[in-house]
This record gives structure tokens, sequence and C-alpha cells, in this order.
């Protein structure tokens, strides 16, 4: 394949696979939350970090995920402490990032106006090695918190105060998963684009949850979905010269739109296994929520 004979288009297909991977293993967690528009404030939040980036010449991704996290803990702390003015301060918050971005990049050298629309809606061309190597050990970070800690991630996602009970450190809990999302922000700006990467978090996940009957199952459907998306997006964007961003969401949508529609039939076959007594009654739960059965064993 002569797309692979291009160093270019195999950093953008190496990161398109890390992208895939994480975004909808943490994106899975918040929609347990119904924090479904966390990477999208979390995004908004990202541009000041690399806005100044390229003012003080240092490495957008990484400043980008410094103040990723900085900003995702101080959403947290609004939601803690924030009361009835919490979404009045986040909204601030958001809209204050973005600002910050726009701000820090007009004061930067010549050149970086241009280099900002690569961020905000991803690019193929300008992933560089610097950014791949970033981007690996952001994601291995990811793997390794949604993976290590599922199963008490998934309790304080589905109740924190019987988690609290239980004995788990809920806030610890929630300020890692909050961290994760913006270190996941940051790995897939370069390939999704920071304000459609919120989609690529919550999609692929919605998507799976029309077929998947536990969480586990839904878990690596979200997955398998991420990875088939951003590889379709990333080579469509290469062979049609279409934006890499917009197309991996619309191929998300679309992917959602296929499931749901197959959602139906299938649903109907396990109501008529049901009622002649030939299905386990684990498949009967309701995918991605608390009434599965088998999330412990994740």
């Amino acid at each position: 394949m002569d797309i692979l004979d291009y160093a270019f288009m195999q950093r953008a297909l190496l990161a398109a696979v890390l992208v895939g991977i994480t975004a909808p293993a943490v994106g899975i967690y918040l929609v347990q939350r119904r924090q479904a528009l966390m990477g999208d404030g979390i995004g908004h939040v990202a541009m000041t970090g690399v806005g100044l980036g390229f003012l003080l010449t240092w490495s957008p991704v990484w400043m980008a995920a410094l103040v990723s996290i900085l900003g995702a803990v101080l959403m947290e702390l609004i939601r803690w402490y924030g009361r009835t003015r919490g979404d009045i301060a986040l909204a601030m918050l958001f809209y204050g990032g973005m600002a910050g971005g726009v701000m820090f990049i007009n004061l930067a050298p010549t050149g970086s106006n241009a280099n900002l629309t690569s961020y905000l809606f991803g690019s193929l061309s300008t992933v560089s090695e610097s950014d791949v190597t970033a981007i690996c050990v952001l994601a291995a970070f990811v793997v390794l918190v949604t993976l290590g800690l599922r199963r008490q991630l998934f309790a304080v996602s589905q109740d924190e105060e019987f988690a609290r009970v239980t004995g788990l450190p809920v806030r610890a809990l929630n300020l890692l998963t909050a961290v994760t999302a913006a270190v996941t922000v940051t790995v897939a700006m370069r390939v999704v684009g920071l304000l459609l990467i919120s989609a690529l978090m919550v999609v692929p996940v919605a998507a799976a949850q029309q077929i998947g009957r536990s969480f586990a199952v839904t878990f690596v459907i979200a997955v398998a979905i991420g990875v088939s998306v951003t590889i379709g997006g990333t080579v469509t964007s290469y062979y049609q010269d279409v934006p890499p961003g917009a197309t991996i969401v619309l191929l998300t949508i679309g992917a959602f739109i296929v499931l749901t529609a197959l959602a139906a039939p299938l649903a109907r076959r396990r109501a008529r296994s049901a009622a002649h007594g030939t299905t386990d009654p684990a498949e009967c739960a309701i995918p991605g929520t608390r009434e599965t059965s088998d999330e412990v064993g994740v």
C-alpha cells in the first residue's frame, strides 16, 4: 500500500490507532457518569495550552496536557463545591479556555494561526515524531488507568454513594477519571481535533450500547468501533483529501446509525428467546447500565 510509503502517514496511522483505543476507553466511564460533554469542555481548556505552547515555543502537546489536567481538576472541584453556581463557573472556564487559546496564538510568532487549525480539527501532515512520542506515552497512561482500575472506576461511575460505603476513595477516583479524560483529549487533538474529540469519546460508546449486553462487551465493541473509524477516517482523508477529524466523526455517527438499526431486530429475537425460556437471564440486562450482571468480572 502506497499510503505506508510516507513517514507522515505512518505516524498518522499510529496516532489514529492510539486515539481509537483511548477515546472510547475513557468515554465509557464518562457516559456512565452522565458527563458526556466533559471532553468538549476539556477541549476548550486545552486550547489555552496549545496557545501557550506556541507562545513559549514549547511542545503544544505537552503544554496542552498540563493545562488540560489542571482544567479537569478544577472542573471536579467546581462539581464538588460549586453547588447551584457550578454551571456558571464551568461555562466561564470553558469559554475562558477558548479565549485564552486564541489570545496566546495571536501573541505567538507569525504562522501559529495556521497551525491552530490543525489542533482544532485535526491534521495528518502535521503529526511530528515528537507528537507521536508524546501520544504514545500519554496513551499508555490512559490504557493503564482504564484497564487497571476498571472495576473501581465502574463502581464509582455507577453509584458514588454505594462506592463510598464500600470503602473506595471516591474523590480520588473521580479526579483520576477527570485527569485521564484530559490526557485523552491531548492524545486525540492531533488526529481528530479539540473541537471534535468529544464525539469520539461518546458516540462509539453509545453505538456499542445498542448491541452490547454487558459493560465488558460494550467496552470491547466501543474500542473496536473507535479503532475502525479512526483508521478508516485517516485513510479516507489521505485518498480523498478531506479533513480527518470531520471524516472520523461522520464515520462514527454512521456506525451508530447502523448499530441502532441492527439493535431492534436483535432485541426482538432476544425477546422471543426469552418468551420460550431459552435465553440466559444475564443477556436481558440493559447494555452499559448498572443492570448488567458481569461488571465485576470486566
